[in-house]
């Protein structure tokens, strides 16, 4: 199974990237977490849809070829970050072309505040109503005060929260396979 991994910080030092690191670590056999940095995407911009960014244009292809999306959301003013809503922009773009449609995610967030990217999370579940996405509803993982829980290199230490993060990718993979044969048997 492959796992399409996307952080929305573009940051040095994100902790919302060391989960999707962690991640790596920790997928179950046979289940692959590669990540794409969307940092570097152009600023989303509808006069550059005719001409796709070739940046763009690989982008859009890995959220094809992933089995399922692995969301590490930061939380910004009580949403998610610029960077990420850009990606999300580019990936459900041109209008007859969306990446994103039918594809089961999962998020999960840290922050140096005490809610853990709550609010953030919610934003995001809503915008993956729109994309025709399918949000796994549990386990949470709502990493607060994630400076306790990684050590100086950037590793999740924290063993409660690398059980969640473990719980949450066996779940993803479940919930993928049981999406995948549903869909199988409504189009047979």
């Amino acid at each position: 199974m492959k796992i399409l991994g996307i952080s929305g910080s573009g940051r040095k030092g994100s902790y919302n990237t060391a989960l999707l690191n962690a991640a790596r670590e920790l997928a179950p056999e046979g289940m692959t977490v590669e990540t794409f940095d969307i940092s570097g995407l152009p600023l989303y911009n509808q006069d550059l849809e005719a001409k796709m960014p070739l940046q763009v244009g690989e982008f859009k292809r890995k959220i094809r070829e992933a089995d399922a999306v692995l969301f590490a959301v930061p939380e910004h003013n009580y949403t998610i970050t610029a960077v990420l809503k850009n990606a999300i922009e580019w990936g459900n773009r041109p209008s007859n072309d969306n990446s994103w449609d039918n594809k089961p995610a999962a998020i999960m967030s840290a922050s140096s505040g005490p809610r853990g990217g709550v609010r953030a999370q919610l934003h995001m579940r809503q915008i993956l109503v729109d994309l025709n996405m399918y949000a796994l509803n549990r386990p949470l993982l709502l990493l607060a005060n994630e400076d306790e829980k990684f050590d100086a290199n950037m590793k999740l230490i924290d063993p409660q929260t690398r059980e969640t993060l473990r719980n949450l990718l066996v779940r993803l993979e479940e919930w993928t396979r049981r999406l995948r044969f549903s869909v199988q048997n409504v189009t047979a």
